[in-house]
């Protein structure tokens, strides 16, 4: 094996040669175990809660698979309508041509080509961070097969009279021109403007002052409301007011709506142009006045003087007309939540207009009973109440999107509107009865990409087909996704599974965290504190980070900010981590919390930990090459209590990984992993194998290389879901010397823990006093300075005649393992006031100090470690204390300072002790 381990020179080679050997395919035979991949978008690339997901997914997939299940996890990417259509257009637009210019076939088909073209860049990542998929059965939401699946089940919710259209609000992008989702508008507070304007009544007897953000919008303004419960206005109900500019009255309402504490307590009503309004208008019968043309230019139902212009120069056209009329009150700086289209960065309109809906209560009611009776579960279980919120709370969905690219809506229209919904046209005529003599024009639109979502636990395995696939694997086992998309995906497959499969579509919904920066904060482009996992992967020079940050922002004046924090952050760019230590990161904060913080110093951690176990694997072939190795049997009749002890351990490592896997908490899982290997297989066992290997009998070698090799293997077996890369290459050099069978490691049984016999319980409880003795001198020897090579001496004192048995019997050990010699065993009445004195239950350890220390110059040294400590102690204690600290800090800084100051405490502690010790030898 290489000196050190390198990750890449070992992991593209590795998961090529498991794609070949089709290592990922499911094995029918054993229970059924299905994953479904949420669909990532095919223009983009994995950000890091992809990669954390893909980690967990991964993870409890190949458990799975190493337990003897039949094994799916299934892969596709989805088409993404929005983010795809932009990607294309900004080409033509580059080359001077717009999609308006080639017409829809010849767009959708430059789209296709485009998708053809732009390379697998989501494939080669899941290949890079070792996702185990079933890489033949890949989709995509717009192939056929799909494609036909979504029109089927259109098809079948309208003649169910569960699809519809309707005038309804939506959210509208007006540079995209489309209705968006309220997971595609992203709402960040701005500075704003708050106008305060002077609606006057229509009897001439003074005049209504409200407030708005959106002046622009009154022209569609249909009421003024106030509270009921406002004794202010109670005499203004049902009088009319003049709405300035317009030359109409409104009336002013009464509403609960309103809050009488908020500004002057009136509110201006516009059902056409806000969301809460709409519910308003819609209680008191009000007119639904649209002011705004597709673009968010002012339209024909605007007066003259304002149509045809942008909506902002609209706004201040407006505000001038008022401050001239002597109409505005005042204008205020404010603070407020402003939404923007994710894709393009507009100002997002709630906008009144034609859609296509699915009338989702007889859809929900099934859903949350699906949960309420256990069919599902969700973990953590405080997810459900999320769910029962906003499925109970729950309104009919917006399925049309304004877009080229997509599945196109399978609705004809005749000339006098009647609608006609088929698989096609010719399929639509024959279910209406037309002739091929009445004209039919298809909807322009498509279908909101989270509709074919909906469909994927079944659509992806041949559903309309009742195929093999289908019966095999739906319903699938678990959905791992994050918090953000309970509703917008996982609610609506669990309405169309039940709907269309009637079952539910998964048993467990596992729901993570969602990862954030170091700080806390959200990672995002425009905050320039993305990571890409491939950089961590790899590693990336500074130069090259910074570039990479600050490319393409919204907001251009950004960037020195960006380049300035990155700079600070990573002086020396990202060093290569490789896929492992990053995969073990990722399952170590896989924790049930909210919000996962993710900093460098942790996949550093994991990477010595990788680096750990390549030296371990290292040092146990080194030690059993071309030398004789015990079979398991004959191993077992000459196990030492070592060998024994260190098998017990790893059994109990293996009860807790499984436990921890069965119950989703990877991050228990890697934490056992990590403590067993580092701390029981490396830091112990290899320690003691070495006695063994140099002053045993010839058996007794052969047993302890056996037990090197073997609990090694079960390790790698163990470790294999979360970190692939490394336990393959180190297992493939293991199948010689074991004599094992089988390709890979994958193909190999999860490890069962043993049953423990009685032998294996006084071994266990040996050696673990064993160690107490070992920890004992350490801790003397570390308090003392005393250099680790320096053979000490070592008395023992009280304990019993099982004490004494075992230091006969662990003599060679003992010597080895603390670098101790002449054992001595002391009477009760004899002074130990010259010696350091470590206690092991009932024992007490002397080491004689005579010639080892000199006790004065050691009290200098403490004493001088001490006033360090103070002085550290006082100025912690001084932060703390200070109040504007405490209060203005991050809670991050703060927190740091605490573990600080415990620290601190501890160190004055701990050197007071020693200083009482020092001083007692030296009267």
């Amino acid at each position: 094996m290489d000196k050190s381990y390198t990750p890449h020179a070992i992991e593209q080679e590795r998961y090529r040669r498991w794609e070949e050997q089709g290592l990922f395919t499911p094995q029918p035979g054993g229970e059924s175990f299905c994953i479904m991949l949420p669909p990532p978008n095919v223009t983009g690339s994995l950000h890091m809660g992809h990669a954390f997901q893909c980690t967990i997914m991964d993870a409890l997939t190949r458990w799975r698979r190493m337990q003897g299940r039949d094994t799916l996890w299934q892969p596709g990417v989805d088409h993404a309508g929005i983010a795809t259509q932009m990607v294309v257009e900004r080409r033509l637009a580059a080359e001077g041509r717009s999609r308006h210019d080639m017409g829809r076939e010849a767009f959708v088909d430059a789209v296709w080509e485009w998708k053809n073209q732009s390379g697998d860049t989501i494939g080669n990542q899941l290949r890079r961070l070792g996702a185990s998929v079933d890489w033949e059965h890949h989709c995509f939401t717009m192939d056929e097969p799909l494609s036909e699946a979504v029109r089927t089940v259109f098809v079948k919710l309208f003649e169910d009279g569960l699809i519809y259209r309707g005038k309804r609000l939506v959210n509208w992008d007006p540079d995209l021109r489309t209705a968006l989702s309220d997971l595609e508008v992203l709402s960040e507070e701005e500075n704003g403007r708050l106008w305060h304007i002077r609606y006057p009544r229509a009897d001439g007897r003074g005049d209504v002052v409200v407030a708005t953000t959106r002046p622009e919008t009154m022209l569609g303004d249909s009421a003024v409301a106030v509270s009921p419960e406002d004794p202010r206005y109670t005499d203004l109900v049902g009088q009319e007011l003049e709405l300035p500019l317009s030359g109409r009255t409104i009336p002013v309402i009464a509403d609960e709506y309103v809050d009488p504490e908020f500004g002057t307590g009136c509110v201006k009503i516009t059902p056409a142009h806000d969301f809460n309004d709409y519910e308003v208008g819609q209680r008191h019968d009000l007119a639904l006045i649209n002011v705004l043309n597709p673009d968010a230019t002012i339209n024909d139902n605007a007066p003259e003087a304002y149509r045809g212009l942008d909506r902002f120069e609209a706004r201040k056209q407006i505000v001038a007309e008022l401050e001239k009329l002597g109409l505005l009150e005042k204008v205020q700086d404010h603070k407020m939540m402003v939404p923007r289209g994710d894709r393009s960065g507009s100002v997002v309109e709630p906008y009144l207009t034609d859609q296509w809906y699915v009338k989702i209560a007889p859809l929900a009611e099934p859903a949350i009973e699906a949960v309420e009776t256990g069919a599902i579960r969700f973990v953590p279980e405080n997810w459900d109440k999320t769910y029962y919120a906003w499925m109970h709370n729950i309104e009919d969905w917006c399925i049309s999107r304004q877009l080229w690219w997509g599945h196109r809506i399978p609705a004809w229209y005749d000339a006098e509107g009647g609608i006609h919904v088929g698989m096609d046209e010719a399929d639509a005529r024959a279910r209406s009865g037309l002739d091929d003599s009445v004209v039919l024009s298809q909807d322009e639109d498509v279908l909101d990409t989270w509709f074919s979502s909906a469909l994927w636990p079944f659509t992806t395995l041949g559903w309309p087909e009742q195929t093999d696939r289908l019966e095999r694997f739906y319903p699938t086992s678990v959905l791992v996704t994050g918090f953000d998309i309970i509703f917008f995906w996982v609610a609506r497959m669990i309405m169309m599974g039940l709907r269309f499969q009637d079952d539910v579509p998964f048993s467990t919904v596992y729901i993570h965290g969602l990862i954030r920066d170091g700080q806390g904060q959200k990672m995002s482009k425009s905050k320039g504190n993305v990571l890409d996992p491939l950089d961590l992967i790899d590693g990336i020079g500074l130069d090259e980070l910074v570039a990479k940050r600050t490319a393409g922002l919204m907001q251009p004046h950004m960037a020195p900010a960006i380049e300035k924090a990155t700079r600070k952050e990573f002086p020396h760019g990202i060093p290569a981590f490789g896929t492992d230590a990053l995969r073990f990161t990722f399952a170590s904060l896989a924790t049930t919390g909210r919000d996962i913080r993710f900093d460098l110093g942790r996949i550093e951690g994991y990477r010595n930990f990788c680096n750990k176990l390549w030296n371990a694997a290292r040092y146990v072939l080194g030690q059993t090459e071309g030398k004789q190795i015990a079979s398991a049997a004959d191993a077992e009749a000459h196990l030492g209590a070592v060998d024994r002890w260190i098998n017990a351990r790893l059994d109990q490592a293996l009860t807790e990984v499984d436990q921890h896997l069965e119950t989703f908490r990877l991050d228990l899982a890697a934490q056992s992993l990590y403590d067993f290997t580092w701390n029981e297989y490396c830091d112990w066992y290899l320690e003691f194998s070495k006695s063994a290997l140099n002053n045993g009998t010839a058996e007794q070698q052969a047993a302890t290389r056996f037990t090197l090799l073997s609990v090694l293997e079960r390790l790698l077996r163990a470790a294999h879901p979360v970190i692939p890369f490394i336990t393959e290459e180190i297992w493939q050099r293991l199948r010689q010397p074991l004599g094992l069978e089988g390709e890979s490691i994958m193909n190999q049984r999860y490890p069962v823990p043993a049953e423990a016999d009685e032998a294996t319980a006084t071994a266990v409880a040996e050696v673990e006093w064993l160690k107490s003795l070992v920890q004992g001198v350490r801790q003397i020897r570390s308090e003392l300075d005393l250099p680790p090579s320096k053979m000490l001496p070592l008395w023992f004192q009280g304990g019993n005649e099982e004490d004494r048995s075992r230091q006969a019997h662990f003599e060679t050990l003992l010597a080895h393992m603390a670098r101790v010699e002449d054992f001595q065993w002391q009477d009760d009445d004899v002074d130990s006031s010259s010696c350091a004195v470590a206690l092991v239950d009932g024992l007490r350890l002397l080491i004689p100090l005579e010639g080892l220390v000199d006790v004065n110059a050691e009290l200098e040294r403490l004493n001088r470690q001490l006033e360090k400590q103070k002085t550290d102690l006082a100025k912690s204690r001084g932060k703390l204390g200070n109040k504007k600290f405490v209060a203005g800090a991050p809670e991050a800084v703060v927190e740091q300072e605490r573990q600080r100051l415990a620290a601190h405490e501890s160190s004055v502690e701990q050197l007071l002790e020693q200083i009482r010790r020092m001083e007692s030898m030296r009267d």
